[in-house]
């Protein structure tokens, strides 16, 4: 997860700002560099959902992970805005692949072993990339400026993944049984709802994750604090996942969905006004310590509401997770050009989440308080 996401897919966030700084890379680019990246998400996501074979394969797993090391060297070997743009879709692809199969083959594990409970921990990775990438980026820029950036991003991504493919060595075979105490039957469509949302969550939270940096970096007096806003994001964000596992235990499942939704709108706000290193740094709090309990607390109620259908449902779910991401980077990069600035799309995207978290409360598929 610290590879293929934290790394793979978002380390382009903190070196996005250095791009611009180095090369004059527009917002316009930046948006359609993004989107081209979860165009290959959204990719990979529907293999995984239209051909569910591929997630019990070696030699495309292996494939994956290897390719979402090679695309971040590489970005840092080209100034070629298509050469840009392949590398960030074929990296979309990977990360959603390794994504879907982890998610699936961890929770899996978990389950035969009984602890269940805990596979909320593991997208707890994410934010630990993303915090990994955030510290780094900094001391790279100043070794040789932003190639040396994704280079350095590369290298390291190599060596974490060495350590995993290790620790997993001893990991149990590939399991193919499901969770007998979920339901079977008529579970596809107690989904729509919360796919719905979840399209609404990526939309919204991929203004964020995208132009976070940038539009700090872009504030007048923050220019500093610009790549430590992004570790903020990942700190906060790789604990999150056990903390809302844990609300959710005493709220249930959709208050506690609803609560992070409605609060990630509003540090979503937050950050459109943000004008000093706290209101900066509470925003990216706010962005890190939601948007993966959200994931978390999604994929696991959909597996919930799945029964043998759970590995379909998580691919369906980050289908619709990838499609919201694939439209907001372009759309807000280009309204920050038109704009001279990231107030309109953050208020857009703060809106959509906004009617995210709505959806959430008014669904009545999730199991009652108690039964949580």
């Amino acid at each position: 997860m610290i590879v293929a996401m934290g790394i793979g897919r978002f380390a382009f966030t903190p070196i996005l700002p250095l791009m611009q700084r180095d090369l004059g890379v527009s917002h316009s680019l930046a948006g359609g560099l993004a989107s081209l990246n979860y165009t290959g998400y959204l990719a990979g996501a529907l293999l995984c959902a239209l051909w569910p074979r591929v997630l019990r394969s070696s030699l495309v797993n292996v494939s994956a992970l290897i390719t979402s090391i090679a695309t971040t060297l590489l970005m840092g070997m080209t100034r070629d805005p298509f050469w840009w743009g392949t590398l960030r879709l074929a990296a979309g692809f990977a990360s959603a692949v390794l994504f879907v199969v982890i998610a699936i083959e961890v929770t899996e594990t978990l389950v035969r072993s009984q602890h269940a409970r805990w596979s909320s921990t593991l997208y707890g990775g994410i934010g630990l990339g993303i915090a990994l990438s955030g510290a780094t980026v900094p001391f790279l820029d100043r070794m040789g400026g932003w190639s040396m950036t994704w280079l350095g991003m590369g290298a390291l991504s190599g060596v974490v993944a060495i350590i995993g493919i290790a620790v997993a060595g001893k990991r149990q075979g590939a399991i193919k049984v499901a969770d007998a105490s979920t339901p079977t039957t008529g579970s596809l469509a107690g989904i729509v709802r919360l796919a719905i949302a979840y399209f609404l969550e990526g939309f919204g939270y991929i203004v964020s994750a995208t132009f976070l940096v940038t539009m700090i970096a872009h504030t007048p007096g923050l220019g500093g604090f610009a790549p430590w806003s992004w570790v903020a994001v990942g700190l906060a964000a790789a604990p999150s996942t056990i903390i809302w596992q844990q609300i959710a235990c005493r709220v249930g499942v959709r208050s506690a969905l609803t609560m992070a939704y409605l609060l990630q709108s509003c540090g979503i706000l937050l950050s459109s006004s943000a004008a000093n290193p706290f209101s900066a740094g509470l925003a990216a709090v706010i962005f890190g310590g939601t948007f993966l309990g959200i994931v978390a607390l999604s994929m696991a109620e959909g597996g919930r509401r799945a029964g043998t259908e759970g590995s379909r449902v998580a691919a369906i779910l980050t289908v619709c997770f990838g499609a919201g991401q694939v439209i907001g980077p372009p759309l807000a990069g280009l309204l920050a050009d038109q704009q001279g600035g990231f107030t309109m799309p953050l208020l857009l995207a703060g809106a959509v989440v906004a009617c995210g978290g709505l959806l959430v409360a008014t669904d009545r598929n999730f199991r009652p308080k108690t039964a949580n």
